[in-house]
């Protein structure tokens, strides 16, 4: 009880103050899980809870039901076969990126092809990448709705054309795909755009390579001409200089195969490259480039596109030479000759 002096009621008045409770902190830690005077847990009555309980159902049940109105409204404008947004529309744009294989699974090596062709354990390593790649491929592509499709004959709607991995020339297993060789091969492919199509060059232009104007001048028909070309050659003069030449097979993505429609078992097509007699000992740049009046070309490094650029080294001693950056100075007698391309 506390008194202050007030000029009313004789100059006195009092307040009254609850007595604190005195406990243990275990006793008060109980009555806070349940407290017997007012039939309380947690500091909170039965009304309560179920008050706090219903209030908070309620609002989760509407925010869940707006949820789901949401995701059924986004659903009803996706079709699980065909994106909503294509081609101008799209992300990807209408400009398809040309990619090359097999790529090494050693992130260091980055984009360079380095075997030793004597070296039996580092040619299976390459041959098992390619055969990875090639798996799809090699498998039966017969029945369901797999049809044999030619320049005059494109599949029909809701069929896929077979692609035969036998096809691919020198560029085949029983060859170790050349990797046993100085004529390594690689496989080029396009990436898949929905609903683009190429539009094909009939005739040759100027800055096209000599043997691509003569193989397209040499097609047996209009039909046979639209095809996506491509060419390969040295990124450089120097590069040019180590390498005899390209066989490909064949030097088209024939145009049979577009558009992609996102049809069951399409397999995109693919072209095998055989690398003719690369100069041993030698880092070789290869640039690769598709030809379609809608592909366009950059060879920048920074902004590449409708093309692909890799590097190939074929060794051809008994140990395989091994690029070394040291900051000593070695007798140049002392180590084996490397050159390099910029």
């Amino acid at each position: 009880m506390v008194a202050s002096k007030s000029e009313d009621n004789g100059g006195v008045r009092e307040f009254q103050f609850q007595q604190k409770r005195v406990e243990t902190n275990w006793q008060a830690f109980k009555r806070l899980i349940y407290d017997p005077s007012t039939n309380a847990v947690f500091g909170r009555t039965g009304k309560n809870w179920g008050q706090l309980l219903t209030f908070y159902a309620i609002f989760y049940l509407v925010l869940a039901a707006l949820f789901a109105i949401c995701m059924q409204g986004l659903f009803a404008t996706l079709s699980d076969t065909e994106p909503k947004w294509r081609l101008e529309r799209s992300l990807i744009g209408t400009n398809p990126g040309l990619g090359f294989r097999p790529i090494s699974e050693r992130t260091e090596e980055g984009s360079l092809i380095w075997y030793n062709m004597t070296n039996s354990t580092q040619v299976v390593r390459w041959v098992k990448l390619i055969d990875e790649f090639l798996e799809p491929y090699n498998k039966p592509q017969t029945g369901e709705n797999y049809v044999n499709c030619d320049f005059d004959k494109p599949p029909e709607a809701g069929k896929v054309c077979v692609t035969d991995a036998s096809k691919l020339g020198n560029c085949n297993r029983n060859r170790s795909y050349g990797y046993s060789t100085s004529s390594p091969c690689f496989f080029l492919k396009l990436n898949r755009i929905f609903d683009w199509t190429p539009d094909y060059y009939t005739e040759v232009v100027s800055d096209m390579p000599q043997d691509l104007q003569m193989h397209i001048k040499a097609a047996k028909s209009e039909e046979e001409k639209k095809q996506i070309w491509v060419s390969c050659n040295g990124q450089s003069p120097m590069d040019e200089e180590n390498v005899k030449g390209f066989n490909y097979y064949p030097q088209g993505f024939a145009g049979y195969y577009y558009p992609y429609r996102n049809v069951k078992n399409y397999l995109s097509p693919i072209i095998a490259v055989e690398i003719l007699n690369v100069t041993p000992n030698v880092i070789v740049s290869i640039e690769c480039r598709a030809w379609a009046k809608n592909i366009e070309y950059s060879g920048s490094a920074l902004t590449r596109a409708g093309s692909v650029q890799f590097e190939v080294q074929v060794d051809a001693d008994t140990v395989s030479t091994k690029l070394v950056t040291t900051t000593e100075e070695t007798p140049a007698t002392t180590l084996p000759t490397i050159t390099t391309s910029s």
